[in-house]
């Protein structure tokens, strides 16, 4: 039996699949690559080019290799681009993601785990945010991947399809094995921003809102270390495999840091000023949000290692390093 990793070419969905291969399991990687790298992929796992909303194929895979779960992490992501270009974001967060749980069903596949995200509360009323609290998004890509969870929530309920969604804070740092990280070289990310301006890759960066109702009055968010999330998809992938029920669960640490605290972090990184600029709000962004993130302790019995601001960010600095390194040779 094996796992489909969607998007596992990507940052989050390569570290998915590093894990997978440590922990000995079969890994097949789709992945269309129009972000993601194929040399990020581990050479343990097989990579297939291809288009998650291609049901055929996705059916095939699963026949071929005896695909018993999905875990699906293609998709769109930059927020401020969901504004922009809303139906783009639609097709290829939702639409696809339907077809994509359609072979699921059709095929028999009866585990699914999803990469959410915490852009379906929108701007919360109170923090922390917890999975009660009534989505809200404010752009469309939190709306496409609501949208997802309630195709998951009705799926399981007429076909059996048993899932996790797994709603994402911000989502930081690398491997601390130094084998992947966040390698798209525009990438929109608070901390990679930072280390890249830190390292000269950048001429400087902007600081979206300085009149946010936050103690330094910008945006406050919970960064949470990417082999933490990684290590919540595994504990989801054995609470299915044990039977436990389908729901939804938070990922962070429950603790947030504004833009400028982010920044003095990289600063501390690299032991030199990190260049900014302040400026307006951004569109979609909301003031604050972090995680009320008991249930997934509780239920899947996830325990972070990583839980550390500047881990994070050093962890981040170390892979972009790497990354001048090899785009070098």
């Amino acid at each position: 039996m094996a796992i489909l990793v969607t998007g596992g070419a990507g940052y989050i969905g390569s570290h998915m699949v590093l894990a997978l291969t440590d922990a000995g399991e079969q890994t097949v990687v789709l992945d269309n690559l129009s972000t993601g790298f194929a040399w990020a992929v581990s050479p343990k796992a097989t990579l297939v080019k291809g288009d998650i909303g291609d049901e055929e194929l996705v059916m095939s895979l699963v026949k071929s290799h005896g695909i018993e779960a999905i875990v699906h992490f293609a998709g769109s992501i930059v927020v401020p681009d969901s504004v922009s270009d809303p139906l783009g974001y639609y097709l290829n967060n939702t639409v696809k993601s339907r077809a994509l749980m359609h072979a699921a069903v059709k095929s028999g596949v009866k585990n699914f785990i999803f990469s959410s995200t915490a852009a379906v509360y929108g701007n919360p009323k109170s923090l922390p945010v917890f999975e009660t609290d009534e989505p809200a998004p404010i752009s469309p890509y939190g709306t496409s991947k609501l949208m997802t969870e309630l195709m998951l929530r009705d799926s399981h309920a007429a076909y059996g399809l048993n899932y996790v969604a797994l709603r994402y804070f911000n989502v930081a740092g690398a491997d601390p094995k130094g084998r992947s990280g966040q390698s798209t070289p525009r990438a929109t990310h608070l901390i990679k921003v930072a280390c890249q301006t830190a390292l000269g890759q950048r001429p400087g960066m902007d600081v979206f809102g300085t009149d946010y109702e936050t103690p330094d009055g910008t945006c406050i968010r919970d960064y949470i270390h990417v082999s933490d999330l990684i290590a919540a998809h595994m504990d989801a992938l054995a609470h299915l495999r044990g039977g436990g029920e389908s729901g939804i669960f938070n990922c962070g640490y429950g603790k947030g840091y504004s833009v400028l605290e982010v920044i003095r972090a990289g600063e501390r990184a690299h032991g030199a000023p990190v260049n900014h600029t302040l400026g307006p709000r951004r569109a979609g962004d909301p003031a604050g949000i972090v995680a009320g993130a008991d249930k997934v302790r509780k239920i899947l019995g996830w325990q972070p290692r990583h839980n550390d601001l500047d881990f994070i960010v050093e962890s981040a600095l170390k892979w972009e390093r790497h990354l001048e390194r090899r785009n070098a040779a």
